[in-house]
């Protein structure tokens, strides 16, 4: 998996060997997970990808799910934001599968931003980071982009108010640099860096070249009305013609696996990973046309979310991409109705 995983994302995919490997994967995790076992008792292989048993993205709001067997060693739980019910998702997290989905975040943001070594500016605040033995998904994705830095500054003050943007702090960067990657909740991003930024700092961002990495929260532009392409627009303005926008889908419950949007509107999908659309009442494979996203990753051992079914809405893309990066591709198109409204992944 590491030399895959050294590999360029989106190339050498072999979905018979990434089968082989789910259906190894899920016998080791049923074996392992008692709770994950009661929910397919009678599972015992898989000649297709959407025979490999899975679990409803809401389980993991009620059970802390753990694999068992030699040699895993548990280092944290990565919990996801708050959403409309209160709840938050645990994912607890092991050495072996930590150490591979690093390796795969940093491969996908890589194919996206390049692999330049500059400053990393994170819209948080650092003491999100000073939850013992918790990690929020927030600094997660951002921590993701670690090995691209060569330091690293959050520039809030309070982790929930964007208002709390420390502007001395990014004024002085501007001063020292001209390359900059910067990470932001969605909202977060457009609420702090865009809509109030001052004039003496915007007057310091003409021709800089900054790489945005956005994920989540969405929906609360869209009660905003801030349409994509305003967004990208208005944090662009004035910057090198290099600088660019990165919007990536991900979850919680998928560490490590995540979907940037290409420059041609699609979500393509790594060769350690797979996609199913099913249909939201039958669970039947779908193609061409929308349902009920399935993620699938051959990376996770530590606990059973390798495969989850989630309550987003996609269409799975045919043809290649003129971005011409290979593989399956997929629409992301919104939330089932009445899903809960998630803190880490809206649409």
């Amino acid at each position: 998996m590491k030399e895959l995983l050294a590999a360029p994302p989106y190339s050498n995919r072999n979905d018979d060997d990434l089968l082989r490997a789910l259906v190894s994967l899920s016998a080791e995790q049923l074996s392992g997970c008692p709770e994950y076992r009661r929910v397919w008792p009678d599972w015992s292989g898989a000649d297709k990808f959407d025979e490999l048993p899975w679990l409803h993205v809401g389980v993991f709001k009620h059970l802390e799910l753990r694999t068992h067997f030699d040699g895993v060693h548990y280092e944290r739980t990565l919990k996801s934001s708050a959403t409309s019910s209160g709840v938050s998702s645990l994912i607890v997290l092991d050495r072996d599968s930590s150490e591979l989905q690093s390796m795969s975040s940093l491969a996908i943001l890589r194919d996206f931003v390049g692999g330049e070594i500059r400053p990393l500016l994170v819209l948080d605040s650092a003491k999100s980071l000073r939850v013992r033995g918790h990690l929020s998904a927030r600094v997660a994705a951002a921590l993701s982009l670690k090995p691209l830095a060569s330091e690293i500054h959050f520039l809030l003050e309070d982790p929930e108010d964007a208002r709390s943007m420390q502007w001395d702090k990014l004024e002085a960067l501007l001063d020292r640099f001209d390359d900059l990657l910067v990470y932001g909740f969605t909202w977060i991003l457009w609420m702090a860096w865009s809509a109030e930024i001052p004039e003496r700092i915007r007057s310091k961002l003409t021709g800089k070249r900054i790489q945005f990495v956005h994920s989540g929260g969405w929906k609360k532009l869209e009660d905003r009305k801030i349409e994509r392409q305003e967004f990208d627009r208005t944090l662009l303005m004035d910057l090198s013609p290099d600088s660019r926008v990165v919007d990536y889908y991900g979850l919680v419950e998928q560490v490590g696996i995540i979907y940037p949007l290409c420059e041609y509107g699609y979500r393509h999908v790594p060769a350690w990973a797979h996609v199913i659309v099913r249909d939201p009442y039958t669970l039947q494979p779908l193609l061409n046309q929308p349902g009920q996203l399935q993620l699938l990753n051959a990376l996770a051992r530590g606990a059973p979310y390798h495969n989850v079914l989630t309550e987003d809405v996609g269409k799975i893309i045919e043809g290649p991409c003129p971005c011409n990066r290979s593989g399956p591709k997929f629409e992301l198109i919104g939330r089932i109705p009445k899903a809960e409204l998630r803190g880490c992944a809206n649409v």
